[in-house]
């Protein structure tokens, strides 16, 4: 068999300033350390049959984009994918994607991943046709990179034993007489592909025994569906390193990916390096000096209980062909046994860990049990398992809703050498549902350093004048 052959990156013109000042603890595994102005083997090499023509061909181009992405959840790997995508045939493109935690490592990760594109009161969010399908797109690529099974070196630890989807759908029984008639006029302007049904309690109950419908009513999301985050996730990263590896990119393209377990405290650590630096940190974009306390965005620390059925308790299984539900506190099935229950909210909370203590944990139980309980009464009989939590970045409230925030944030970055840096922002809950669309969007920008291809309302923050800025 013919070796994998490596493509080490052009000389750099700049040596990475020290990234830790300040003594602060950086994870650096050993395959995976800071870029220095020295070429070093990729931890993910480039090896593919065609490798010998897609090296004739870079002998004809300059050097290749190189592009930095700051965090490893739903933005980050969208735009990451969409730059490889979308960049034009024949170019050189270098990716580099920074995370301390890793892939899916954050509140992206820990998300409750139910998917679908309507509000509480069953009103189609903004652009939420265009998210839909953006969305359903990447989750198709991520389905078949796992399918394709092309799991080389550090993606090898991944674990697909199980469905990144499940398409079961969702459904929201009304809770207030007021609610029922909103829900029912609302759901006469769904989309065409994520369509909504008007069910009366009887219908509601075959869907889901055991449910509770007080006011005779509940919106059905035949479509909906339920995501496992974190797999998905690590699917989609799959799928950018098959483009590096040739299985997707065309004969004359050249793709080059790296993850580094790293964080980043200031964009001046990656100073000389790249052509464009994406921030898709969410709640810790407050953790870059550049950008601490300058974006209106809140934090808000929510956390999800997983539960299970105890295992002699087979009559209580909920079926697998029954959708997961909404109300005050969601329940996302992942099986007849297994389900997350969903979610607190932390306001202006500054802990961004993954893990829950006893105490937390406890305080979560008794809060969202009532709630989820008012609609399916059944879950009381299951037991507690776990937990995890994750801390989102909400944007502000916009007369379109509570939009995310994208854009250039040049003016806050002095002696930028050329460099342009960008940002994807305040996702909140709805990171799942919006990464799609904005990563291309973004990747867009990025790529002909153009900020005005960007939706003026997704623009419109930098209008007014950032905290702390002159």
């Amino acid at each position: 068999m013919t070796p994998a052959l490596r493509l080490p990156p052009p000389p750099l013109p700049l040596p990475i300033p020290n990234p830790n000042p300040n003594g602060r603890k950086h994870i650096t595994p050993p395959f995976l350390s800071r870029p220095s102005s020295t070429p070093a083997p990729s931890p993910f090499p480039i090896s593919s049959p065609s490798a010998k023509r897609r090296i004739s061909c870079s002998q004809k181009r300059t050097a290749p984009a190189r592009y930095a992405v700051l965090g490893a959840g739903f933005a980050g790997l969208s735009v990451a994918w969409h730059l490889f995508k979308h960049s034009p045939r024949e170019s050189r493109v270098c990716v580099d994607i920074y995370d301390e935690v890793g892939v899916g490592g954050g509140a992206s990760g820990a998300s409750g991943g139910l998917l679908h594109p309507y509000s509480p009161k069953a009103k189609v969010l903004w652009r939420g046709g265009e998210c839909w399908k953006e969305c359903l797109k990447l989750l198709t690529v991520a389905e078949g990179a796992v399918q394709a099974k092309g799991l080389t070196l550090d993606a090898s630890s991944f674990n697909f034993d199980k469905p990144i989807v499940l398409r079961r759908g969702i459904l929201r029984p009304a809770t207030t007489e007021k609610n029922a008639e909103i829900l029912k006029e609302n759901a006469q302007n769904c989309l065409q592909s994520c369509t909504l049904e008007v069910l009366d309690g009887d219908a509601a109950h075959c869907r889901v025994p055991n449910l509770h419908v007080p006011f005779n009513s509940a919106i059905y999301m035949p479509q909906a569906m339920n995501i496992h985050p974190k797999k998905y996730l690590q699917a989609l990263f799959l799928a950018c390193l098959n483009f590096t590896e040739g299985t997707t990119a065309s004969d004359c393209e050249e793709r080059e990916m790296k993850l580094y377990r790293l964080s980043v405290s200031s964009f001046h650590e990656l100073a000389g390096k790249y052509d464009a630096v994406i921030v898709c940190l969410g709640a810790k974009y407050n953790t870059l000096l550049e950008l601490k306390g300058k974006l209106p965005l809140r934090t808000c620390r929510g956390v999800i209980a997983q539960l299970q059925l105890p295992n002699l308790d087979i009559s209580g299984e909920y079926p697998n062909d029954s959708p997961s539900i909404l109300s005050d506190a969601w329940l996302a099935f992942q099986g007849p046994q297994s389900v997350l229950m969903g979610s607190t909210w932390d306001w202006n909370s500054r802990n961004y860990s993954s893990e829950v203590t006893p105490e937390e944990l406890s305080k979560a139980f008794e809060e969202l049990l009532p709630k989820a309980s008012t609609v399916y009464p059944a879950i009381n009989r299951w037991e507690l398992a776990g937990a995890r939590a994750g801390l989102r970045a909400m944007p502000p409230l916009t007369p379109l809703g509570s939009l995310p925030l994208l854009g250039c944030v040049n003016d806050l970055v002095e002696g930028r050498s050329g460099c342009d840096y960008w940002l994807v922002g305040g996702l909140g809950a709805r990171g799942l549902l919006y990464h799609g669309l904005l990563g291309k969007l973004m990747a867009h920008a990025v790529i002909s350093s153009d900020a005005t291809v960007l939706p003026s309302e997704l623009t419109s923050w930098k209008q007014t004048k950032l905290v702390g800025t002159s």
